[in-house]
């Protein structure tokens, strides 16, 4: 049994600049996908008045953000790099994705759907199965950096 797929639910590399200094740029992340304040905290369950960029992001906000920044970076991947073009992908109204745009699949709250059709057209088109990518996240109770993988 082959188990190579097992990690290509992470980029290879961090085209879009997500993971400066290994740490999640989350305002870059919703910056990027055009959700405004107000729809990050729609997608991550949270007041928006909670919503924040700093060390003190909420857990939700963050854990949505990361999943998020890992799909944008697997589609970057699919376009080389090319942050344009991934970024217009996200923007334009697809009709493999119910005539939606990716964008709007996030609003909506269809993220893993998404997730499911960005990996399937990967391994369709035999993107190259990446390595895992560490990203750093701040432990928030002692403020000290601590390891994990994003999936």
């Amino acid at each position: 049994m082959r188990h190579s797929h097992l990690f290509a639910n992470v980029p290879s590399t961090d085209y879009l600049g997500f993971w400066a200094d290994q740490t999640l740029q989350a305002k870059t992340v919703a910056d990027f996908v055009g959700l405004d304040r107000r729809e990050v905290a729609r997608v991550a369950g949270v007041s928006s008045a909670s919503v924040r960029w700093d060390q003190k992001i909420p857990r939700e906000v963050l854990d949505r953000l990361t999943e998020i920044a890992v799909v944008c970076s697997l589609v970057a991947q699919f376009f080389e790099g090319d942050g344009v073009k991934t970024k217009l992908w996200f923007q334009t109204r697809n009709p493999l994705l119910g005539n939606l745009s990716p964008r709007d699949m996030i609003r909506y709250g269809r993220y893993e759907k998404l997730r499911r059709f960005v990996m399937d057209a990967l391994v369709e088109n035999g993107i190259p199965v990446p390595a895992a990518v560490e990203v750093r996240i701040e432990d928030r109770g002692s403020g000290a950096p601590k390891e994990a993988t994003a999936a």
